[in-house]
């Protein structure tokens, strides 16, 4: 088993198969020896884990685990792009949105669920370059959306 996917069954973590795009565009895209994905959701079995606004309908922890959830799912769309996770030689750039009720301003630590499974999955080559913005809307209400950069041997 290779070393990433034996550090996510450490972590429990099952990654889903990667729905089809809900438009015209593809989950993720190689240029060079870099990744791109494109905006992923907190989707578990196909159900978002939580919907809407982080300091209104939900709490900075929910919000956490929302960002966590999207980062499995990244993970999910770089394996079935690339094949193998071991693959990745470093995480470089996370953007982050968070659907942020007025006067939130807390994004930072809701994106720490992401960014922290991002250096518990990878260790070192997890960490990253990152911007935590807020957003007054998301779609289909989910609270936070992530786009990765990654680098691959």
């Amino acid at each position: 088993m290779a070393n990433v996917e034996k550090r996510l069954e450490e972590l429990g973590i099952q990654l889903e198969r990667v729905p089809k795009p809900v438009a015209e565009y593809v989950p993720a895209k190689t240029v060079g020896n870099l990744v791109y994905t494109s905006g992923c959701d907190c989707r578990k079995n196909g159900k978002l884990l939580y919907e809407g606004k982080v300091g209104g309908d939900l709490t900075v922890e929910q919000g956490k685990e929302a960002a966590r959830q999207v980062m499995i799912n990244i993970l999910a769309v770089l394996k079935e792009h690339i094949g193998d996770l071991d693959r990745v030689k470093q995480v470089v750039k996370m953007l982050a949105f968070v659907n942020s009720a007025e006067g939130f301003v807390e994004q930072p630590f809701v994106i720490n669920g992401a960014s922290e499974l991002l250096v518990e999955v990878f260790g070192e080559k997890g960490r990253h370059a990152r911007s935590a913005i807020s957003a007054n809307e998301l779609p289909f209400n989910t609270p936070v959306e992530i786009e990765l950069i990654v680098e691959i041997e």
